[in-house]
């Protein structure tokens, strides 16, 4: 089974890490769905909601101000300034 590694990253401190079978954000460019074999990428994010689907079948959702998120190799970070961290479900 293919994974993503996931990694949450706030100014001050790493808010999540872990394997993930999706990630669905916002960018200034529109929703993005990540799944694993995304191509390589860099992209801004807009406020909004990040979510991340964890490999046990839970959602864990993070308010991201803004920032940034990378795709390398099944790799996905998500940064930002500040990162509330939401329920999981």
């Amino acid at each position: 089974m293919s994974q993503l590694t996931v990694e949450v990253v706030a100014a001050d401190r790493k808010v999540w890490e872990g394997e993930a079978s999706r990630v669905t954000a916002r960018t200034l460019d529109g929703e993005l769905g990540i799944l694993p074999g995304h191509e390589p990428m860099l992209s801004l994010l807009a406020e909004s909601d990040v979510k991340v689907e964890p490999l046990d079948g839970s959602t864990r959702t993070v308010h991201v101000d803004g920032g940034f998120l990378s795709v390398d190799h099944d790799t996905v970070r998500i940064v930002s300034e500040t990162i509330t961290d939401g329920a999981s479900a």
